[in-house]
């Protein structure tokens, strides 16, 4: 048997099968990371009706009751929230990886949320009754100009934590080359030092921010922010559990939505 033969031997089905899948799989999380930018970019669109077709106070074509659109628009929300929530629970990873492989199940859980935030644009049921219209011109522009930096808060936030990790671009790329994704570290970067949740604190920020705010846009806002509230406490339950005093410690020391205070 000449050299080549034995490397052609040495490299046998389970192997190249193996390649094969990190292959796949690394593609599967750019798809699904790609999905979520794309769906990321139409909420901030959606929210503040600006150059998306269907926005949260339009959508043409489409008509419903007071009573339907609610009923419809509280389903697609808690559709959302209930995936969002229920699958990011170690729990439910730990029974979820019998079926779907590790180096992807962060993958399909940000492509799963995209898909349901986007079932949530396509099916949403505008409520166009005006709760409040700011008539100055430019407390409306400062007003869209601090919901645009709400998302910009969001964005910014997530690449100090690791953006590619939370998206999971960062585990499909370790398992396509062979290596191992390290264990997760408490860090608290820069807005982590004044706030402990600085990516609520820009969707809050950038729901909440509306020259016009329509019955529609309240619902969504006053839902999404309870959604947070909840979110929170599950989240900072799972830290908790992972590291321990070390979390205990950041909770006493920075406050949660509002910085520089302790108890909000």
């Amino acid at each position: 048997m000449t050299q080549l033969d034995h490397q052609v031997h040495s490299v046998g089905p389970e192997v190249a099968g193996l390649r094969t899948f990190k292959f796949i799989a690394f593609l599967y999380g750019i798809a699904a990371y790609l999905a979520f930018f794309v769906t990321i970019l139409y909420a901030i669109g959606f929210v503040t009706g600006l150059v998306v077709p269907k926005t949260i106070d339009i959508d043409i074509g489409t008509q419903a009751s007071t009573t339907e659109a609610v009923i419809i628009n509280l389903l697609l929300m808690s559709l959302f929230a209930v995936q969002h929530s229920v699958m990011a629970r170690h729990q439910f990873k730990a029974w979820w990886t019998q079926f779907v492989p590790k180096p992807v199940e962060r993958s399909t859980y940000v492509l799963l949320a995209s898909l349901s935030l986007l079932l949530l644009f396509w099916q949403w049921r505008p409520l166009p009754a005006v709760i409040w219209s700011v008539e100055d011109p430019d407390l409306a522009v400062t007003l869209v100009t601090l919901s645009f930096a709400g998302w910009v808060l969001v964005f910014t936030s997530t690449y100090l934590i690791n953006h590619f990790e939370l998206f999971g671009l960062h585990q499909v790329t370790n398992h396509l080359i062979g290596k191992e994704t390290p264990p997760p570290r408490f860090k608290t970067p820069l807005l982590y030092n004044f706030v402990r949740h600085p990516i609520y604190l820009g969707f809050i920020i950038a729901f909440w921010a509306a020259p016009t705010m329509t019955a529609g846009h309240l619902l969504f806002a006053a839902v999404t922010t309870l959604y947070i509230f909840v979110g929170i406490a599950l989240e900072e339950h799972d830290l908790v559990a992972l590291f321990g005093d070390e979390y205990r410690q950041y909770k006493q020391r920075v406050s949660m939505l509002i910085p520089w205070r302790r108890s909000l």
